[in-house]
């Protein structure tokens, strides 16, 4: 197992500060609904960097306790724009239920994983009928009663707010150690339970974020807590029935804008300490039987250097982009660990993603052509390579949960946009597939109804972008013979692919007329390392072209028609809704813009802000480059909002996220609403006890996603569609 600090980790726009909830309830409360929407007090604020001056009437919405936030006026605002979001979408409460229900309906109630072996037992959850929250199981191999081991429908009892994080079985089976949040901030609490006698042990550690390392033959954990600023920097050690005064810091890094965490190599001799940034890493390795003995260096940090180990028989496994842009695969002595030698060198073709080290053979992940792919090598013969092989041209595939060194099995993972997702297993010496479960929709799905195609769009640049649609074979019919409605989706940020994969809730837009679309951008690393480094820093411009180009590109060849298309996005693709719509407003119907980073400046400047450092090697520094402020003001939602038309639009956040503070997404739709020239609707719905993910548990969720999609069909005006 390898921990991998790369951009693909990240997966999430800015990371910032956790607030706190004021008070146990802040929803608001209206006798009346409001008739008009609220208008946010103007209050006059600036600030001058390299000679530049900004004006920004709204910064008052970001509460100065913030971590808490406790300011009435912001509070009303918020309380406010969610009266106004409730009145609106009251008239589309039906269509709302009728999209839930259907959705829910395609939704196996009583569903269970796969059973996979740890160790003398086989381990899986269950969500029973009805529940929001899984139960998690456990049978020796050698026969006996199945174990409950943890119920998170008991553990969210009461709670508006339930996530659960990292949960780990000791390597000896005796006890299990998990963590929860319970109001969206992601500061997790860990506890250890005791499997044998279901019993919890009083030790408790709180503001954890990141894994859970089992390390000391099971008598210590190893995990990274956040600091106030809620950076992770360091790695400790707790032993087992002590206080988390008494922990221990193994590694304590000073560069406040990486990250620090930990896992076990292959054999689960060693423990890995892994700390970086989105383009920098440096690797510590120290024996697991001894954490707090001397550590190894592996290779000090070289900006630009990426890097992650494992070890195998007392050698060392290296996955580094240090000579080619997509990565190569080396290995070292452990006496001279720096030293890598080549074992699969890197690729223009093949951009490799991910290694994984196994008793008799390894595997290799990575993309070609876009496609992901899984190569099983053999360690004296590695460019020999025996390749999973599936059915579809278009697809998203993977290793799934594999935690034993000793397999001659893989789990695998595999779906498309017209395949629900299946699980396999791969026989190694076989080179044979076996397909375990797939999806079940329990209110009926027939994919010969349905085609996916992938296709290339020229972007203005001339760039060939590739978008995966999915959609009706009778879609034409269904749109009286002429291109209907399209929704396209995108993120386009830290390197992660949005892969074409399988949704359910999808359904409820493509059985009514729609394509969908995903449009791979730059910014992502859909094709390969240097498509993400198009997207970031100073050319971070081409993920929003990109987006416009697909659209406009999927209008000219038919697919749609201007102001049909409707897109989404959240966290950094909520900041690309925030961009496309200022450039080309007219192509869309609708927007919603989940969580939306768009006061990208304001917070790129703010270096007090939790992460804020960390993420300079993403977006830029304005502080110190008068170049980088004035690109990231040319591009930043919130600072290029005009005075002209916008599509309709709903906007959410959450109180809590720790991500995309609030009072992005609340200054946003302030200054829309003040400069904005039409008077389409626009939506702000704040969720005041939850955090970037929006509301925990299946149910409460799948919710969420009916109000978006009905949002959408009432703005296109298909709210009867549902009929």
């Amino acid at each position: 197992m390898r921990l991998i600090f790369a951009a693909t980790a990240a997966l999430a726009a800015l990371i910032a500060a956790s607030p706190s909830l004021a008070s146990e309830d802040q929803t608001q409360v209206t006798s009346e609904a409001p008739t008009s929407p609220p208008r946010a007090e103007k209050r006059e604020h600036s600030y001058t960097h390299h000679g530049i001056t900004i004006s920004d009437p709204y910064d008052w919405l970001y509460d100065k306790s913030y971590p808490t936030v406790d300011d009435e006026d912001v509070l009303d605002y918020l309380k406010a724009e969610n009266a106004w979001f409730e009145a609106n979408m009251a008239s589309q409460k039906e269509l709302t239920e009728a999209l839930f229900t259907e959705m829910r309906a395609r939704i196996k109630e009583d569903d269970s994983t796969v059973p996979q072996r740890r160790g003398d037992y086989l381990y899986w959850s269950e969500f029973e009928e009805g529940a929001q929250y899984r139960k998690h199981y456990r049978q020796p191999l050698s026969g006996g009663d199945t174990s409950l081991i943890l119920d998170e429908t008991e553990l969210a009892e009461g709670l508006e707010y339930f996530r659960l994080g990292a949960a780990s079985v000791s390597n000896d089976g005796r006890f299990m150690a998990f963590a929860t949040d319970t109001n969206g901030s992601e500061r997790y609490t860990a506890r250890i339970k005791n499997l044998e006698t279901g019993e919890l042990l009083e030790d408790e550690i709180t503001g954890l974020r990141g894994g859970l390392t089992w390390v000391a033959n099971d008598t210590a954990l190893v995990y990274g807590p956040a600091n106030e600023n809620w950076r992770t920097l360091e790695a400790k050690l707790h032993v087992i029935g002590t206080s988390q005064d008494d922990d221990v810091t193994l590694y304590k890094e000073d560069d406040e804008s990486f990250g620090v965490g930990t896992v076990l190599s292959a054999q689960e001799d060693y423990l890995i300490i892994a700390t970086g940034d989105n383009e920098t890493s440096e690797v510590r390795i120290v024996s697991a039987d001894n954490p707090t003995g001397e550590q190894l260096l592996v290779k000090a940090r070289t900006k630009g250097v990426e890097y992650s180990v494992d070890i195998r028989d007392g050698e060392l496994w290296v996955w580094t982009n240090d000579d080619h842009i997509n990565f190569r695969l080396a290995k070292a002595d452990l006496e001279t660990p720096g030293q890598w030698e080549t074992v699969i060198a890197g690729s223009n073709d093949f951009y490799l993603t991910d290694f994984s080290l196994f008793k008799d053979f390894f595997v290799t992940e990575g993309r070609l052509n876009g496609l992901d792919q899984i190569q099983v090598r053999q360690y004296d013969a590695p460019d020999a390579i025996s390749m999973v092989e599936f059915p579809e041209p278009s697809y998203n595939a993977g290793l799934s949960n594999n935690p034993e060194y000793d397999q001659s099995k893989l789990r695998l993972t595999y779906e498309s946009m017209v395949t629900p997702d299946t699980v396999f297993d791969y026989d190694v010496a076989a080179r044979s597939l076996e397909k375990l479960k797939q999806q079940e929709i329990p209110s009926g799905y027939d994919a010969s109804l349905y085609v996916t195609e992938r296709l290339e769009i020229e972007a203005r640049d001339g760039t060939m972008v590739p978008v995966s649609i999915v959609m009706r074979k009778d879609r034409d019919a269904m749109n009286g013979g002429e291109g209907g409605p399209l929704h396209l989706y995108a993120y386009g940020a830290y390197g992660y692919a949005v892969p074409p994969g399988f949704s359910t809730t999808r359904l409820s837009l493509v059985d009514r007329g729609f394509a969908y679309a995903i449009a791979h951008i730059r910014g992502g690393d859909d094709l390969g390392r240097r498509w993400y480094l198009q997207g970031k820093l100073n050319e971070r411009t081409n993920t929003f072209n990109d987006f416009v180009d697909a659209g406009r590109g999927l209008i000219a060849k038919g697919y749609t028609a201007e102001g049909k298309v409707t897109a989404s996005g959240g966290s950094a693709g909520g900041e690309l809704m925030g961009a496309i719509i200022n450039q080309d407003p007219a192509q869309y119907g609708a927007i919603v813009s989940h969580v939306p980073f768009v006061d990208v400046l304001n917070t790129m400047l703010n270096k007090e802000l939790p992460l804020t450092p960390g993420e300079w090697q993403e977006w830029g520094n304005p502080i110190e480059s008068k170049q980088a402020f004035a690109y990231i003001l040319s591009y930043s939602p919130y600072d290029q909002v005009t005075a002209q038309d916008y599509p309709p639009m709903l906007v959410t956040a959450g109180l809590n996220d720790p991500r995309v503070t609030y009072w992005e997404p609340a200054k946003w739709v302030a200054k829309l609403r003040e400069v904005k020239t039409d008077d389409n609707t626009l939506l702000l719905k704040t969720n005041m006890g939850a955090g970037h993910g929006g509301k925990s548990g299946r149910w409460n969720s799948l919710y969420e996603t009916a109000e978006e999609f009905a949002f959408i069909l009432w703005q296109m005006g298909m709210a009867g569609a549902d009929e």
